[in-house]
């Protein structure tokens, strides 16, 4: 069995899409749909159905799915187990937060592709709550990502990266002498409290008294930051880490202390072939 055909019928069923799958593995329709074929000749049973501009498992492709799923793993780690190479092979599949991705990243995928370039990385941008369950799952070698307001499991390893406090962030054409008292009269954007900073933000603010007057809620520290650039409110965000020089539009302005902070670090499976790989792209973010 070519675990290619395996490969294409994974990626058609979380796509949702024989369309989709080709463009993500770079194919056309054509030849994912001859791939599909040929696996469900060789295994007796049709493992795909059309349902409307969509497709979907039938029956017998979700008996096959999880198994199929293990034996990519299993393939991927023998691989990458029969490097002569000091460091396992690749690629290293990587998770990501957008803040991360935009300000983690960039120098250590630069120190990376300076001292290890044939070495590809797969960088897969999420939220910290899908990043860790794709670790878990094995789908993903790592994930830079907020450290959960729990213990890890202890199959996981973690890596402090960067400590981030919570900050008020105003318009840069604002002057600010008391920042709870700004916090209290300005129009608010709100941080989503369904992820860590959020939360962490929100219970600052009911610890202090304050009850904003809220315009908007969401997730997104850049999209907040913008919508606070164009004088629509102040935000109560994670200090979060910027390449390059800072925005002139916005302004970063100390809470009164104590104020609570995210840690954001590297997760990954202790077991996991790729772990050596990891350690060295992690190496990458440490000062030379």
């Amino acid at each position: 069995m070519d675990t290619r055909y395996l490969h294409t019928f994974v990626c058609v069923v979380e796509r949702g899409s024989i369309a989709e799958a080709a463009r993500h593995l770079d194919l056309t329709p054509t030849s994912v749909a001859q791939r599909l074929k040929a696996l469900e000749d060789d295994v007796g049973s049709r493992l795909i159905v059309r349902a409307g501009r969509t497709v979907k498992p039938t029956v017998a492709g979700l008996r096959i799915l999880e198994r199929a799923q293990g034996v990519l793993r299993e393939v991927r780690d023998l691989r990458s187990a029969a490097s002569e190479t000091e460091l396992p092979a690749g690629p290293l599949r990587i998770g990501a937060t957008p803040t991360a991705l935009t300000g983690i990243f960039p120098p250590m995928l630069k120190r990376w592709v300076a001292r290890h370039p044939h070495v590809e990385i797969y960088i897969e941008p999420a939220s910290t709550t899908l990043l860790y369950s794709r670790v878990l799952a094995g789908e993903l070698d790592a994930a830079v990502l907020v450290h959960p307001r729990f213990d890890l499991p202890k199959t996981c390893e973690w890596r402090d990266l960067r400590e981030e406090p919570l900050i008020l962030l105003t318009p840069e054409t604002m002057t600010v002498q008391d920042p709870l008292l700004t916090i209290a009269r300005e129009p608010f954007i709100r941080y989503d409290r369904n992820v860590v900073a959020g939360k962490l933000a929100d219970d600052y603010l009911t610890e202090h008294g304050l009850r904003p007057k809220v315009r908007f809620e969401l997730d997104g520290i850049e999209s907040i930051a913008k919508l606070v650039s164009e004088g629509l409110g102040v935000s109560v965000l994670p200090d979060w880490p910027v390449v390059g020089q800072p925005s002139s539009a916005v302004k970063r302005w100390a809470l009164p202390a104590p104020f609570p902070s995210r840690t954001v670090g590297a997760m990954w499976l202790r077991a996991s072939v790729r772990s050596p790989l990891v350690q060295a792209f992690l190496h990458m973010a440490e000062p030379d």
